[in-house]
């Protein structure tokens, strides 16, 4: 069970949530997947997702490559969720930290994600702190690009469906992080 860490009001009656905990345990309509181009779920949030919503997702993720290509930042590949609590699982690809235009990448995934969400009619929407883990993005950094991302995707949609907007955070120390990089958005809750 996640832990509620700070909450916040969007634009259009939507709320962002902190929380530590586990996203594959979330119950919400779609997890976010930061994922490699080639939906190869192998390690990190990618492989625990797989895991525990079984192997149907890469099923489903390897038969859209085929049909689709690679995956390229600024698109989303939407698979089932297995046994997951989800119905669905949004796949986007997040920058690897010194590739360049990372801030634009990161900030473009978010988007993406919130995009196909909104298309899908969907009200609820978590996601882990994309490109952090084996992607090296750091921590500070992304957190203050998923936070504006979010900010800029309800300041500039009139009718988003969403209403519940969670980021996942594994550890304490992540939590703290977005927390503070929040403050910069937001003050305090």
């Amino acid at each position: 069970m996640s832990i509620l860490a700070a909450e916040f009001n969007l634009k259009q009656g939507a709320k962002l949530s902190l929380m530590q905990g586990d996203l594959t345990e979330e119950k919400v309509d779609a997890i976010v997947n930061a994922a490699n181009s080639q939906l190869n779920h192998g390690g990190g949030v990618a492989g625990a997702i797989v895991r525990r919503g079984g192997s149907s997702i890469q099923v489903e993720s390897t038969n859209w490559v085929k049909e689709h290509g690679p995956v390229q930042n600024g698109q989303a590949a939407v698979t089932g969720a297995g046994n997951l609590d989800c119905k669905y699982v949004i796949h986007v690809v997040g920058p690897i930290w010194g590739e360049g235009d990372e801030e634009h990448k990161l900030s473009l995934a978010v988007h993406t994600a919130l995009q196909a969400a909104e298309k899908l009619e969907l009200t609820s929407i978590a996601f882990p702190a994309i490109s952090t883990g084996i992607y090296g993005y750091p921590m500070a950094q992304a957190a203050n690009v998923i936070l504006e991302a979010i900010a800029h995707y309800f300041d500039s949609t009139s009718h988003s469906p969403l209403k519940d907007v969670r980021i996942i955070l594994f550890d304490q120390e992540g939590v703290t992080v977005f927390h503070e990089s929040s403050h910069s958005q937001w003050g305090n809750p």
